[in-house]
């Protein structure tokens, strides 16, 4: 649906530039989008290719392991299903931290790899209340360094481009807390109508 929203709107543009008589700008807008999109891509490139070697150094020496145990009490408290020192707990740990420092291109095949982990221990085609945690954090993008949004930044010309850091701190607080806050009642109220409709249903004797 949205790759035909996208062409829709360009195919529209186009002919309407036509149209109007506007084919010479039309022209030149194409070609300096494609020039500035380029070269986006090489900054985002150039800024993932960074952190993720920063990444893999952290995971060889042995630091993200260390920075993953801090994040076990966090863990525990929001996934009260997965045991610790499982897979499940590692996978969770290897995604929140990707997430943490804003790694998006790393965050998300690690959060893939921990919904399959974690959907191991859940029913057929249904979601557990973990797994809908997960995805929960991974949509509220928790972040303490959005390395992705600052690489943008840089590459528009800002000349504060972490000026953003205390709003995306506080962002992240609110929309967390948020989050969790309601996931957790609706798990609750969700638990009690099931728990109401299996006593209704329950045979009197």
């Amino acid at each position: 649906m949205l790759n035909m929203i996208w062409a829709g709107m360009i195919l529209s543009a186009t002919v309407v530039g036509l149209l109007s008589g506007q084919g010479a700008a039309l022209s030149s807008a194409i070609f300096d989008g494609c020039s500035k999109a380029l070269e986006l891509s090489l900054t985002l490139l150039g800024v993932a290719a960074f952190w993720n070697g920063l990444m893999a150094i952290a995971q060889e020496s042995g630091c993200l392991l260390h920075f993953s145990r801090c994040l076990r009490p966090v863990i525990r408290f929001l996934f009260p299903g997965v045991r610790r020192g499982s897979e499940g707990e590692q996978a969770i740990a290897a995604n929140l931290t990707a997430e943490i420092f804003g790694l998006s291109g790393a965050a998300t095949p690690l959060g893939l790899h921990a919904m399959e982990v974690l959907s191991r221990d859940a029913p057929p085609e249904t979601a557990s209340d973990d797994m809908m945690m997960l995805v929960l954090l991974n949509t509220a993008s928790v972040q303490v360094v959005p390395a992705t949004v600052v690489a943008i930044r840089q590459a528009a010309g800002s000349s504060a481009p972490f000026a953003i850091m205390p709003a995306v701190w506080i962002t992240s607080l609110l929309t967390i807390t948020v989050g969790v806050t309601m996931l957790r009642l609706f798990i609750r109220l969700t638990r009690r109508k099931a728990a109401l409709h299996r006593t209704r249903r329950s045979p009197v004797c």
